[in-house]
C-alpha cells in the first residue's frame, strides 16, 4: 500500500544557503561596522627623518647675513672737472686729512681766474682810491677850518682894536667898518666850513662803510676763486684708509664724479639686506647676535633703509660691546636676527612636515616605534 512521504524541512542545499547568505551578510557588517577603517601606510624607517618634541627655551629670529663696513665712510667727489695730471697716492694707503691724493688741471679755468683775478685787483684798487681820496678830503676840511678860525681870532683881535680905537676917534670909520667887515666875512666862512666838515662826515662814514663792505665782497669773491682753484687738487678731508680709488694720468673727471672713499678705521659696523616681510617687525635697537672664533658677539640696529628693493631691505647694525679681532671690511658674517625674548615652549625642528602640511598636522610616533598617528597641531612663533 502506498504511503505519503513527508518533504525534509532542511536538505543539505538548504542549509547550504542559508549558511552562504549569513556569511555574506556577516562579512558586509563587518566591511561597515566592524572593521578598522583607518588607512595604513607601511614605509620603511630608513626613509624617515624623525625630530624630538621637547619643551625647551625658545627664541625667535632669522637667519640674515650681515657685511662688515666701516663705521663711516666718506665719499670724495671732484668739486672741479679736468684732467688728471699726478697721483700721489695708491688705493688702499691710510692717510691723514690735509694728504694730497691727486691733482687735476684745468686750462681753461686757470685762465679765467687770472683774468677775473685782473679785473678785480683794479675794481679794489679804484675803491681804495676812492676811500683815500676821501680821507684827504676830511683832512683837507680840517685843515682849512684850523686855518679859518686862525684867522678869525686876528680879526677878531683887530676888530676889538680898531673898535675901541675908532670910540676914541683915533681911526677913520672906513678902517673900522674894514676889520668889522673882514670879521664878519670870516665868521661866516667859518660856519659854512662847519656845515661841509659835518655833512662830509656824514657822507664819508656811509661812503666808507660801503667801501669797506664792497672791498670785503670782492676779497671773499677772489678767495673762492682761489678756493675753486685749489679743488684741482683733491686731499683726504679726513684720517682713514683710501678706497675704491681708480684713476690714471690723462684721464679726465667730471665735475661731482666720485674719486674714491675715505673709510674710517675707529671700527665697523654690519649691513644686512632682510625680506621685505619683517620691515614692520624691524626697528631701531632690535638685537641681533652671531658667533666668531668661539665667541658670541651682541648687536643692535642703528639704521633702517626702508628703500625695498628685489624683495628686500637693508639695515645697519653696530657692535653693543667689543668688535672681533680680525674681521675685515667686506667680511659676511651670518647673524640671528631676534624676534622676541627667551622663553619655554614646545618645539620641534622645522622639516619636510611644513611645505607638505602648512604646518596643519604631523605624525607622532607611538612610543613602541613601530607606528604613528597623525595628529592635528597649531604652529605658534618659528624660526626659518
Amino acid at each position: 500500500m502506498d504511503r505519503i512521504i513527508q518533504k525534509k524541512k532542511w536538505t543539505a542545499k538548504k542549509i547550504a544557503a542559508y549558511t552562504g547568505i549569513a556569511a555574506f551578510a556577516f562579512f558586509i557588517i563587518y566591511l561597515l561596522f566592524l572593521r578598522d577603517n583607518t588607512s595604513r601606510l607601511y614605509i620603511d624607517p630608513s626613509r624617515l627623518t624623525i625630530a624630538e618634541v621637547r619643551h625647551e627655551p625658545f627664541q625667535e629670529f632669522i637667519p640674515v647675513d650681515g657685511v662688515v663696513q666701516p663705521i663711516r665712510t666718506v665719499f670724495i667727489d671732484a668739486v672741479q672737472g679736468g684732467r688728471v695730471e699726478a697721483i700721489y697716492v695708491n688705493d688702499g694707503a691710510v692717510l691723514k686729512a690735509g694728504d694730497s691724493i691727486l691733482r687735476l688741471s684745468n686750462p681753461n679755468m686757470e685762465l679765467d681766474y687770472m683774468n677775473r683775478e685782473t679785473q678785480m685787483y683794479e675794481v679794489i684798487n679804484n675803491l681804495q682810491n676812492t676811500k683815500l681820496n676821501m680821507e684827504q678830503r676830511k683832512f683837507t676840511l680840517e685843515r682849512q677850518i684850523l686855518d679859518i678860525n686862525y684867522q678869525i681870532d686876528k680879526a677878531r683881535l683887530d676888530f676889538e682894536r680898531k673898535t675901541k680905537l675908532f670910540r676914541d676917534k683915533l681911526i677913520s670909520l672906513q678902517d673900522f667898518e674894514d676889520a668889522e667887515r673882514n670879521y664878519n666875512y670870516l665868521m661866516g666862512q667859518f660856519d659854512i666850513a662847519l656845515r661841509t666838515q659835518r655833512h662830509d662826515s656824514v657822507y664819508t662814514v656811509t661812503q666808507l662803510g660801503q667801501i669797506r663792505a664792497s672791498l670785503d665782497r670782492m676779497n671773499m669773491n677772489l678767495a673762492m676763486l682761489r678756493e675753486n682753484l685749489e679743488h684741482l687738487c683733491i686731499k683726504a678731508p679726513i684720517s682713514g684708509r683710501l678706497t675704491s680709488f681708480m684713476a690714471e694720468i690723462g684721464e679726465t673727471k667730471t665735475p661731482g664724479q666720485t674719486i674714491a672713499h675715505i673709510d674710517v678705521l675707529e671700527g665697523f659696523k654690519l649691513r644686512a639686506r632682510i625680506d621685505e616681510r619683517y620691515i614692520n617687525r624691524t626697528f631701531i635697537g632690535q638685537e641681533a647676535e652671531f658667533d666668531y672664533a668661539g665667541q658670541n658677539y651682541q648687536l643692535e640696529i642703528d639704521r633702517i633703509y626702508s628703500n625695498v628693493q628685489a624683495g628686500a631691505f637693508e639695515v645697519d647694525l653696530l657692535f653693543a660691546d667689543k668688535v672681533p679681532e680680525g674681521i675685515r671690511r667686506g667680511q659676511t658674517l651670518q647673524l640671528r636676527l631676534k624676534f622676541s625674548g627667551t622663553t619655554l615652549a614646545t618645539t620641534v625642528r622645522r622639516g619636510g612636515f611644513y611645505q607638505e602640511t602648512g604646518g596643519n598636522w604631523i605624525y607622532v610616533l607611538e612610543p613602541n616605534g613601530q607606528f604613528a598617528e597623525r595628529r592635528p597641531i597649531r604652529i605658534g612663533r618659528q624660526n626659518i
